[in-house]
């Protein structure tokens, strides 16, 4: 995680948090996410640094540790002008960490919404700056993958590129597993969307964007649903009217569709070196001394940026009820992205049935799986109401998932219920294909489903197959063979599998207790046919329940939201996810301009809304660029238009639509530059 916290401020340190850590000496916190919190240190001489300490739950996890270790070398690899060094790590400690620079300064979203566009010499040393940056990531065979305006810092002493937790080695190896979207609705090349490929290219293709943005304060390629901006970048021109004209060239040739007409980062930075080098002269006529020659020295020369100074760094107080927005110092955890990685919170069925809880035995999972949703409803856009259709078996979406199947069943024939150890690659190795007729059927339904899920996606050229080990009373849904899939298409696959099982399991144990031998289900993953091992990506228990929930509600959480982030392929929810984006954000502005106690800054933030297929939920979330939405009062506002406006369209669309599964909602505000959203209100529209 690469943000300072609320208010980019040092946070009083809380009840646990260590005194020290490695060599620092922690005055504070800077932010915290689901895996891991950013602290504010001081090394023994005063040097101000952000560490990075990992969650107890991650590190426990020897999987998560080669990954973080994995995170450690890249960190290390990159160094260059314009990027935050990493100081220290020790990923072998009982809590890992690792130390980057403090950047002060706002991000390059901050500082557009209080000033403006960048202009003259200081845009040209923006772009040079990040250019040289990305020149010097690429150079050592790293791949940034997320390139936007909240990872770039306007610090002082010239532009920073941060935020390296979903960076790629250029060789394909992964630094993070999943949890976050590998990048940014609008900062994502159009090759990612067709092919899922992201090299070198497609962070120049941001880093175009990137520019522009910078120039003229508007997105190139607009706002919206991820559906609708995903159109525009793979089929529309930018928006770069503003942008200068000596740097416009640049900025196409970076904007091109196709990877190989793009101009590298190391070719940008020297052009817009040339053009820095030209104001360079200009702004320091007259000077005494010789006028640089160096980028480096061409970016700090014409650099304007006011110092920043944050007096709680020495006096840590207890936190402001003032809205903070017009500097944000942010702790510059190079590769941090603390708020994603591979935890996944609790998710649910959109069931209207009994509910329960879910459990999985992988570190950091639980299962996130899809039901039938219960009935149909109708009413008037932008109201709850009750559920006109009635919930019948004639639907489909009307049968409920069973949450404890094997309830008041004496002798079962699955008797491992509530043995949560892991089958083993032998047991894998040792699953057989369908032979009963049940066993085939229910192959059949989990792979339907499965692919089903992921088309929504554009992922239906991955398959699953399903095998069976009786022994181990488990079934086997196994991804593949594809080498280096992006974690993220890996993730969407793992929940799929999970969601798909746990769903057809329940049914059978229920319709046949004394007969049905199966009630664990397990997810692996090859990367080639020759492979007699497969990497575990779930495992859980159809005997558990198939969903989570909070005092019988559901809750909406980031595995969820990550995957609804992915740009769906489905004609339907493109156009629903378009009118109900269009129709939140007019009845929000219509809300704050009635409303005396909403910020009126708040009607300028950007709302999107995306679907998870395997919990059959709409997402919507809005980046709460200035800080209005702050307050308990004003966010309960906004989960009410949001909640309002989504369930009568989902509802509408349920009636109208026989194929239609999302019932479910959950609301998120990004605030700030904060990765992680905070999730403010989640439900099922037909309770």
């Amino acid at each position: 995680m690469s943000a300072a916290g609320s208010g980019g401020r040092v946070h009083p340190a809380r009840p646990g948090d260590p005194s020290r850590v490695g060599p620092y000496r922690i005055i504070g916190r800077l932010g915290s996410g689901g895996m891991g919190t950013v602290h504010a240190g001081l090394t023994a001489d005063g040097l101000r640094v952000a560490v990075k300490v990992i969650h107890p739950a991650q590190a426990e996890d020897p999987e998560f540790r080669a990954r973080f270790r994995r995170e450690v070398q890249l960190s290390a690899r990159v160094q260059g002008p314009c990027l935050v060094p990493l100081l220290a790590a020790d990923p072998e400690a009982d809590a890992p960490w690792l130390a980057t620079a403090y950047a002060p300064g706002p991000t390059l979203n901050q500082y557009l919404a209080d000033h403006g566009p960048l202009t003259g010499a200081t845009l040209h040393a923006f772009a040079t700056g990040t250019a040289q940056a990305l020149a010097a990531v690429h150079e050592a065979g790293v791949v940034h993958r997320d390139v936007k305006p909240q990872n770039v810092i306007l610090t002082p002493a010239g532009p920073r590129v941060l935020d390296f937790g979903i960076a790629r080695a250029a060789d394909g190896t992964s630094v993070t597993r999943t949890g976050v979207m590998t990048g940014t609705p609008g900062w994502i090349s159009p090759e990612y969307y067709r092919t899922s490929t992201a090299g070198p290219e497609g962070d120049m293709f941001a880093w175009g964007a990137l520019v522009a943005y910078a120039a003229t304060g508007r997105l190139p390629f607009g706002t919206g649903a991820p559906d609708v901006v995903a159109f525009r970048v793979m089929s529309g021109d930018p928006d770069l009217d503003g942008v200068p004209e000596e740097l416009r060239e640049v900025v196409e040739s970076a904007l091109a569709k196709e990877p190989a007409d793009r101009i590298s980062a190391a070719s940008a930075a020297q052009k817009c070196s040339g053009f820095l080098a030209s104001q360079a002269t200009q702004v320091l006529a007259g000077g005494d001394g010789p006028a640089p020659t160096r980028i480096g020295e061409l970016v700090t020369a014409v650099w304007e940026m006011p110092a920043v100074d944050d007096p709680t760094w020495h006096a840590p107080s207890l936190p402001s009820r003032r809205r903070t927005v017009t500097t944000v110092l942010v702790a510059a955890a190079v590769i941090g992205a603390l708020a994603g990685g591979a935890l996944a919170l609790p998710a649910a069925f959109p069931d209207g049935g009994d509910r329960g809880g879910a459990r999985a035995a992988t570190a950091g999972r639980t299962t996130a799986s899809p039901a039938r949703h219960a009935g149909g409803a109708t009413g008037p856009v932008g109201t709850p109401g009750p559920a006109a259709a009635t919930r019948t078996a004639a639907d489909p979406r009307g049968v409920r998932v069973p949450t404890d199947p094997l309830a008041g069943v004496a002798h079962p024939a699955f008797t491992r219920a509530g043995d949560e150890a892991q089958p083993s690659d032998d047991e894998w190795r040792a699953s057989t294909t369908a032979g009963a007729q049940e066993e085939k059927d229910t192959a059949q339904a989990i792979e339907d489903d499965v692919r089903s899920m992921l088309a929504t996606k554009g992922l239906d050229h991955l398959t699953a197959t399903v095998t069976f080990n009786r022994r181990a009373q488990t079934v086997m849904v196994t991804g593949g063979p594809v080498s280096q899939l992006p974690q993220d298409e890996q993730e969407v696959f793992r929940r799929a599998g999970e969601a798909a099982s746990c769903t057809t399991l329940a049914h059978r144990l229920q319709a046949g207790p004394a007969t049905w031998p199966y009630g664990r289900y397990s997810v692996f993953w090859k990367n080639s046919d020759v492979d007699t091992e497969a990497d575990i990506l779930g495992f859980g228990q159809a005997t558990d329940g198939c969903y989570n929930e909070v005092a019988g509600q559901w809750r909406g959480d980031e595995t969820g939201m990550a995957t609804a982030q992915i740009p769906s392929t489905d004609k339907d929810e493109i156009r629903v996810a378009d009118a109900t984006d269009k129709a939140i954000t007019a009845a929000w502005k219509t809300r704050v301009a009635e409303d005396d106690g909403v910020d009126p800054s708040a009607a300028d933030d950007d709302i999107s809304l995306g679907f998870d297929p395997a919990e059959k939920a709409a997402y919507v979330w809005i980046q709460d660029t200035y800080g209005a939405l702050i307050g308990r009062a004003q966010r309960d506002n906004f989960q009410d238009v949001a909640r309002r406006t989504t369930c009568g369209r989902l509802r509408d669309e349920y009636s109208r639509n026989q194929s239609w599964q999302y019932m479910r909602w959950s609301v998120a505000v990004y605030g700030g530059n904060m990765g992680t959203p905070e999730f403010i209100g989640s439900g099922d529209c037909l309770s």
